[in-house]
C-alpha cells in the first residue's frame, strides 16, 4: 500500500494507523437499514459517508469485503413493539411485504445518490438459526439468563468477567444506565436494569415468531449484527461502521455479545458518523423542520427554494467530514449547487488542455502535482473529504487560469497533464463517487456530444451552400429526437428535451 491510512476509532477515542488483519484485505461491517419505513436523509448521509470510505479502501489497493444487513425483525418501538411488525400492522400488510417494499426503496435511493451495493447485504430473517446459536453459546458461557421464555445478556456477570469493559465505546458505566435502557421498562424478568433482551418470547399477538430452545420468540435487535459479522467477516474483523446514534445501545451491546460468545470484540475498529441537522436544529416531523430526499430532489419543500440533484446533494455531503455535524439549509444547498457546477465545468476544461513543456515541470507543473498529492494526502488523515475537497479547487483555480492563459501550459509538461487528469478522474468520479449529470454516467454524454458536433458541422456546411432545404431537415429530424437546436448570433446551440 502507499502512504499510510489513519483511521479515528471511536474504540479508543483516537486516530490510529489502520493495520488489516490480513494484509491486503479489510472487512468492513455497517448497520444497514430497519426496513419499516421509507429511507431518511440521515440515512444517506451515513452509508454515503460509509460508501465514500468503501471506495477510498478499494483505490488504496485493498480486497473489501463490505456488509451492510437488512434489519427486518427485533428492532423494538420505545414502546416494545416490533418496528417491522408495526409497519405491517399500520399498512395491513403481511412483514416481508413491508420489509420488500422499503428494501427496494432503500436500493433505489442508494442507486441515486450513486453509492455501490454492499458485497453481501444479509437479512436477519435470514439467520435467525447464527443467531440461536450464538444465544446459545453466551448462555453456555455463563454470561445471560433465560427467564419465561425470554433471554437476557447479563451485563454485571460480564463486567465482573471482563475487567468492566461494558461501556468502553459509549462511556457509560452501569450506574448510568439504569434509567437508560431501551428495552421494555416493564420487564420485571431482568436481574439488572442494565440486561438486555438477546431473545424475546412472542406474545400471542406477534406476528413475527420463530421456534427456539425457550419457547416461540424472536432475537433481539442487536444480536443480528454480531451473529451476521461474524458469520461472514469472522469472530475478529477491521472495520465497523454507524451512525453516531448506534453507539449505545447497539454497538456497545453486540460488542458484548461478541466478547460474551468467543471471547473477542469484533471489529478492531470502530467508525461513526455524526448527525444531520436542518437549520442549525435537530430533525423533528412533530414541528415540521424535516424534509424527505425526494422533497430535495423535487424542490416542494417549504424548507428550500429550488431542487437540488443527488449529484449536488452528494457534493455538499463531501464538504463535512463524516465525524462532524452536519447543517442542512437552502443556503449552503445553493453555493453546493455552485460549487459543484464549477467542479464539473473545471473537468471538462482540463479534458482540453494538453501539456506544451519539455520532460521538466516548471512551476505549474510542480503545483499541480503537488495539490493533487495533497488531496490524496487529505483522505489519508481519516477520509478528510472537505479538506480534500478544498485542494481540489485549489486545482480548480489552475485550471481555469491555464484555460484563459492567465497560467502558462509551457510550464506543464505532457506526462503530468495526463497524469493530472487520471489522478482527478480517480478522485472525483472513483472515489467521491461524483457524476456527470445529464450525461449517464458521462460515456454516453461524450460520445452525444461528439455526435452532435459533427452534425452541426454538416449542418453548418448546408447553411454555408445555402441548401435550407436541408439544414431544415437536419434540424427538424433533431427535433423528432428529442434535441432541440436553436441558431443565435452567437452560434447554434443544442439542447436535450
Amino acid at each position: 500500500m502507499s502512504n499510510e491510512l489513519l483511521l479515528y476509532n471511536s474504540l479508543n477515542r483516537r486516530k490510529e494507523v489502520f493495520e488489516p488483519l490480513h494484509a491486503g484485505h479489510v472487512g468492513l461491517y455497517v448497520c444497514g437499514p430497519t426496513v419499516y419505513s421509507d429511507v431518511h436523509l440521515g440515512n444517506c448521509r451515513t452509508f454515503t459517508s460509509f460508501d465514500i470510505i468503501y471506495r477510498y479502501l478499494l483505490h488504496k489497493g485493498y480486497k473489501v469485503r463490505y456488509v451492510r444487513n437488512i434489519t427486518d425483525v427485533g428492532h423494538l418501538t420505545d414502546e416494545g413493539e416490533d418496528k417491522m411488525s408495526k409497519g405491517a400492522r399500520l399498512a395491513k400488510l403481511e412483514p416481508m411485504e413491508v420489509a420488500q417494499r422499503y428494501t427496494v426503496g432503500f436500493h433505489d435511493m442508494m442507486q441515486a445518490f450513486n453509492n455501490i451495493p454492499p458485497n453481501i447485504e444479509p437479512r436477519a430473517t435470514g439467520h435467525i438459526i447464527e443467531q440461536i446459536e450464538m444465544v446459545q453459546q453466551i448462555l453456555a458461557n455463563g454470561l445471560a439468563y433465560e427467564a419465561n421464555g425470554s433471554v437476557y445478556f447479563d451485563v454485571e456477570a460480564f463486567n465482573n468477567k471482563n475487567d468492566n469493559s461494558y461501556g468502553k465505546l459509549s462511556g457509560r458505566k452501569i450506574d448510568e444506565l439504569m434509567a437508560e435502557s431501551r428495552e421494555l421498562k416493564a420487564q420485571s424478568d431482568k436481574k439488572h436494569p442494565s440486561d438486555f433482551a438477546i431473545w424475546m418470547k412472542a406474545g400471542e399477538d406477534h406476528i413475527l415468531r420463530w421456534n427456539s430452545p425457550w419457547g416461540e420468540g424472536f432475537p433481539g435487535w442487536h444480536l443480528e449484527c454480531s451473529a451476521m459479522s461474524t458469520k461472514y467477516l469472522g469472530e475478529e474483523f477491521d472495520i465497523h461502521g454507524g451512525g453516531n446514534d448506534l453507539k449505545f445501545p447497539h454497538h456497545e451491546n453486540e460488542i458484548a455479545q461478541n466478547a460474551g460468545s468467543c471471547g473477542c470484540g469484533g471489529a478492531r475498529y470502530w467508525l461513526h458518523t455524526n448527525m444531520l441537522l436542518m437549520n442549525g436544529r435537530k430533525m423533528s416531523k412533530s414541528d415540521g423542520n424535516t424534509i424527505t430526499p425526494q422533497q430535495l430532489f423535487t424542490g416542494e419543500s417549504p424548507h428550500v427554494t429550488d431542487s437540488y440533484s443527488p449529484m449536488v446533494l452528494r457534493f455538499f455531503m463531501l464538504q463535512t467530514h463524516y465525524r462532524s455535524t452536519m447543517d442542512l439549509t437552502d443556503d449552503a444547498l445553493q453555493a453546493a449547487k455552485k460549487g459543484y457546477s464549477r467542479l464539473m465545468e473545471a473537468w471538462a476544461n482540463l479534458q482540453g488542455l494538453e501539456g506544451k513543456g519539455g520532460a521538466q515541470n516548471g512551476t505549474v507543473g510542480k503545483e499541480l502535482e503537488a495539490t493533487l498529492a495533497a488531496a490524496y494526502g487529505e483522505m489519508d488523515d481519516d477520509f478528510n473529504t472537505p479538506k480534500a475537497l478544498a485542494k481540489v479547487f485549489e486545482l480548480v483555480s489552475r485550471i481555469n487560469a491555464l484555460k484563459g492563459g492567465q497560467l502558462s501550459l509551457n510550464e506543464v509538461s505532457p506526462d503530468t497533464m495526463t497524469a493530472v487528469k487520471a489522478g482527478l478522474k480517480t478522485l472525483l468520479f472513483d472515489v467521491f463517487g461524483l457524476k456527470e449529470e445529464g450525461a449517464d454516467a458521462g460515456a454516453e454524454g461524450e460520445t452525444l456530444s461528439k455526435v452532435m458536433d459533427l452534425v452541426l458541422d454538416l449542418r453548418a456546411q448546408a447553411r454555408a451552400e445555402k441548401n435550407w432545404g436541408m439544414s431544415d431537415k437536419m434540424r427538424d429530424g433533431l427535433k423528432d429526437a428529442g434535441i432541440v437546436v436553436k441558431d443565435g448570433k452567437e452560434g447554434t446551440e443544442w439542447t436535450v428535451g
